[in-house]
């Protein structure tokens, strides 16, 4: 029998300290509303800040639904349309908030020389599913009908989202290439929420070393439960809610893909990773030993810094390819 902190053995030695930093909590709807007053915000920068445009545009939702927020940044000295990410922001279905994102979103728009849109959706259990990617759905509308607004550049528009921030882009992915209405350039998930079953004793080939340390499966399974209105691993559910329960990945755009070795969602994003690759999809993947979900924030690592450098890296190639036949691209 596994105790909360059986995996710590397997953890990167400098991620051990900021393991112990991270509050342990357990996910019910009695803690709940204290969940959602926490939740880490990343700081921002007053340099940075200093030359980044941030705006807040209210848009039409989904048919019968209330307006979606979003928040755009975008870098001062650049004009014309530029390239886009947009971001949808993890949680779990039940928490997280867009704004909470505005010191990272600012650096990274700076860096890039992109424009950043994240969305505001509607949470769960309140708004159980199609409710948050119909929102993200209303979001991406938005900027292909109107993208004057913040001077967004048709041809390079992705989607970015991590956790279950990171299963909505890939579901959105998926909506929208089915609806055909929207192309999308790229994905670009950070340790992707994408199979309610990996925590309803449905996984054929369970990670032994998951599920201790950060993510718990309890807190996964009130997630999913959450988004669903329905015990997770149901018959039915939409791929629209659960990506991974999508019959054929064909079609989809570029991916990255970045988890950990000892996240809960491992099997779950590398078996979707290894299925985009067998639908013809070219699929970047990563995964860093001896890292649990959410690693990447932690300051001072060097397991961190590679997960982040190699994320920008990644974003950067997809935001401003470099054209076939340049000096670039060609062999040395």
């Amino acid at each position: 029998m596994t105790t909360p902190n059986s995996g710590r053995h397997l953890v990167d030695p400098e991620l051990l300290r900021f393991l112990d930093l991270v509050p342990r909590f357990e996910l019910s709807d009695e803690t709940l509303p204290e969940v959602r007053k926490g939740g880490f915000a990343f700081p921002a920068d007053p340099e940075v800040s200093a030359k980044v445009a941030t705006s807040s545009h209210i848009v039409r939702g989904p048919e019968g639904a209330p307006p979606v927020e979003l928040i755009a940044y975008r870098p001062l000295a650049t004009e014309g349309r530029l390239p886009s990410i947009l971001h949808v922001h993890g949680g779990g279905f039940v928490g997280g908030r867009a704004d909470a994102h505005a010191g990272k979103h600012q650096a990274l728009a700076l860096e890039l020389n992109c424009a950043i849109i994240t969305v505001e959706y509607r949470l769960a259990p309140e708004t159980p599913f199609p409710g948050a990617v119909e929102d993200c759905y209303a979001a991406l509308a938005w900027l292909f009908e109107q993208p004057e607004a913040v001077g967004v550049d048709l041809e390079r528009v992705g989607v970015m989202g991590e956790s279950a921030g990171g299963g909505l882009a890939a579901a959105l992915a998926l909506l929208a290439r089915d609806r055909g209405e929207y192309p999308l350039a790229f994905q670009h998930l950070i340790y992707p929420m994408l199979d309610d079953r990996t925590s309803a004793g449905r996984s054929l080939d369970p990670h032994p070393g998951a599920g201790e340390l950060i993510l718990t499966h309890p807190n996964n399974r009130y997630a999913w439960r959450s988004l669903l209105g329905a015990e997770p691993g149901s018959e039915g559910v939409s791929p629209y809610a659960a990506p991974a329960r999508a019959e054929s990945l064909a079609g989809l755009p570029a991916t990255f893909l970045l988890t950990g070795a000892l996240d809960l969602f491992l099997e779950e994003d590398m078996d979707f990773a290894r299925r985009l690759i067998r639908a013809g999809v070219p699929v970047e993947l990563h995964v860093f030993p001896g890292a649990f979900h959410g690693f990447d924030v932690a300051p001072d690592v060097d397991v961190s810094k590679r997960a982040r450098r190699d994320s920008r890296a990644a974003l950067k190639r997809a935001l401003h390819p470099t054209p076939a036949g340049s000096a670039e691209n060609s062999a040395a």
